[in-house]
């Protein structure tokens, strides 16, 4: 268990990250779920859960999902179902079990960058940014590629297009953490192909998606499932093989693509 010398929650974000950046041992406070199971020692816990960042709101132009809202608000949010279909709530249904996803945030999942992340992997379907406090809004491919520097993830921004989606992942046991996870979207001409648990952080396919006409035959499917296991790094770990990874690849990329065709 973590301990914290200090809590404080804070009355706007100026003050949340003024807090922050007073002490290297200083911390955001999201959901504590990971926090719990370490042993580190820290100044100053900041909690932003006053701040009203637990909303997914609906924009001109944009999804807002705010960084305190809860995985289990994002999994059965009607909005998110209306304009990316079930990509949300299957990403997210696996994750642990509902007591886990009423308790961890949006903004930790992807603040973190967890290799594992299905977060991560449906986010990169849609056009997604990400608003820092003092980064300011960057976009979520060039977020996962950033330093480590410490800032507060105030929301999570999506453009709303409308987006067939599939997401398809393999795990050891129903609530384990992803071998390989693939997630599949179309939007008018445009495909997107995103994998995770590779197993480093989820990447676009973009090689392999622009293969894929509108109504992509057969031949088109398996090229472009070929040419992920090229574009894309695969890995060892406890979970799997690097080769293994490659097989689940072009598999379930190829169960995404037709599961939006039919």
């Amino acid at each position: 268990m973590f301990e914290l010398k200090k809590y404080v929650s804070v009355q706007s974000l100026e003050q949340g990250h003024d807090l922050l950046m007073q002490d290297k041992n200083n911390v955001i406070l999201g959901g504590l779920l990971w926090m719990k199971m370490g042993k580190k020692t820290y100044h100053t816990g900041i909690d932003l859960s006053g701040l009203g960042l637990n909303k997914i709101v609906e924009n001109d132009e944009s999804i807002d999902i705010g960084c305190m809202t809860s995985l289990r608000q994002a999994e059965t949010s009607p909005l998110l179902h209306k304009w990316f279909g079930s990509l949300f709530s299957n990403a997210l249904g696996h994750i642990v079990g509902i007591q886990f996803r009423n308790c961890a945030t949006i903004g930790g999942s992807v603040y973190s960058r967890f290799g594992f992340s299905d977060v991560l992997t449906a986010l990169m379907i849609p056009d997604t940014h990400i608003h820092l406090y003092h980064g300011g809004i960057v976009p979520l491919s060039e977020f996962l590629l950033m330093p480590r520097k410490k800032d507060i993830l105030v929301k999570v921004c999506i453009k709303k297009q409308a987006w067939e989606t599939c997401y398809q992942s393999q795990r050891l046991s129903a609530t384990d953490f992803p071998i390989l996870c693939v997630a599949a979207g179309r939007c008018n001409e445009q495909w997107r192909l995103s994998l995770g648990a590779r197993p480093d952080k989820a990447r676009q396919a973009q090689i392999s998606a622009g293969l894929l006409s509108r109504h992509p035959d057969d031949a088109q499917i398996n090229s472009a499932c070929d040419a992920v296991v090229k574009e894309l790094s695969f890995g060892n770990d406890l979970r799997g093989s690097k080769a293994y990874r490659e097989i689940l690849a072009k598999i379930l990329v190829k169960r995404g693509v037709q599961a939006i065709c039919r």
